[in-house]
């Protein structure tokens, strides 16, 4: 059977749960074959073995943390070269587009980014986007050379298919070019103890009708009750009230979860080419007009500082 290459996004062998999803996918056009990099590779192993890798490459060496994303790319083409896969893929975070990009341009092959879905085809594997602020979906395949797909986190389910997960070390040569950016220094990232913004089941956003940066904590609060993750709109970020880093939208992180729950956001386009792609959204706005109510599943027309604190004890008593 076909093989498909799937690069791995890990944190010092943790797996994170996009790799997973890709897995899913991947098992839909062949025999997924996972390279893993950097400090930790190996132990991925078992993690990826359990969701259907047969293989899994791996690779160490100081290039992949002290310089920017060349090394990988010098290992992903190395892994391709190795594998003669009939898909490549990868997550869409912001650096692996940048490492697909690279790889599409080395192989001279056509690449897709921020497929929502993907499956087997009579011409090779198509891809599902959803394009132009999502007012589009679209249906995409690549007409020259092996395919290079990036994919939203929870586009796929992550479901166990346990299989051989074979380790082996891959050989990589670096180029010259790729020590041409150093990184100088790190900053691990505060924990909020909250799921990471892209990779959540659920969202709860705020947006101006928070009216400043103390009345997130309402927002906050139902995002806890439920196990979610914090957006803001542009407004808000730009208002001071929230970090950048929450920032759901067109200039911010694009998240598609099972669940997006909109309080006090208008709906601008920006905001919604953000989100759009969410399984199923919540709008709670006391604007009965704003544009927000037109692309939502549920919506309630109120002042949030009325709904969100009930909505927050009725999911703790559901809960209790």
């Amino acid at each position: 059977m076909a093989e498909v290459l799937v690069y791995v996004d890990h944190v010092d062998g943790a797996v994170r749960k996009p790799t997973l999803e890709l897995l899913t996918l991947a098992r839909r056009l062949g025999e997924p074959v996972a390279l893993a990099l950097g400090a930790g590779a190996g132990a991925t192993a078992a993690v990826l073995a359990e969701h259907g890798a047969v293989k899994v490459l791996t690779a160490d060496a100081p290039e992949f943390a002290d310089y920017l994303v060349v090394p990988k790319v010098d290992a992903l083409q190395a892994a391709y070269d190795a594998v003669s896969p009939v898909a490549v893929l990868l997550p869409s975070s912001a650096e692996a587009k940048e490492i697909a990009a690279r790889l599409a341009v080395r192989i001279g092959s056509g690449l897709i980014t921020d497929a929502v879905d993907l499956e087997a085809g009579a011409d090779g594997p198509v891809a599902t986007q959803s394009v132009f602020a999502a007012a589009f979906t679209t249906r995409t395949r690549v007409s020259r050379g092996t395919p290079v797909v990036t994919v939203k986190p929870n586009s796929a389910p992550v479901e166990a298919a346990p299989a051989a997960g074979a380790v082996e070390t891959l050989a990589v040569t670096f180029g010259e070019k790729s020590t041409g950016t150093k990184i100088v220094s790190r900053s691990p990232r505060e924990s909020t103890g909250r799921p990471e913004l892209t990779e959540a089941a659920i969202v709860v956003s705020g947006g101006r009708g928070v009216n400043g940066a103390e009345n997130f904590a309402v927002i906050e609060a139902l995002a806890d009750s439920l196990g979610a993750a914090v957006g803001a709109s542009r407004a808000a970020v730009d208002a001071g009230w929230y970090p950048h880093a929450n920032q759901v939208g067109q200039t911010g992180k694009s998240v598609s979860p099972q669940l997006y729950i909109a309080s006090g956001i208008s709906g601008a386009i920006q905001h919604r080419a953000g989100m759009q792609t969410s399984k199923t959204i919540v709008a709670i706005n006391k604007d009965a007009e704003a544009p927000i109510f037109d692309l939502v599943d549920y919506g309630v027309v109120g002042d949030l500082f009325d709904v969100v604190p009930k909505l927050t004890e009725e999911v703790k008593a559901r809960k209790g």
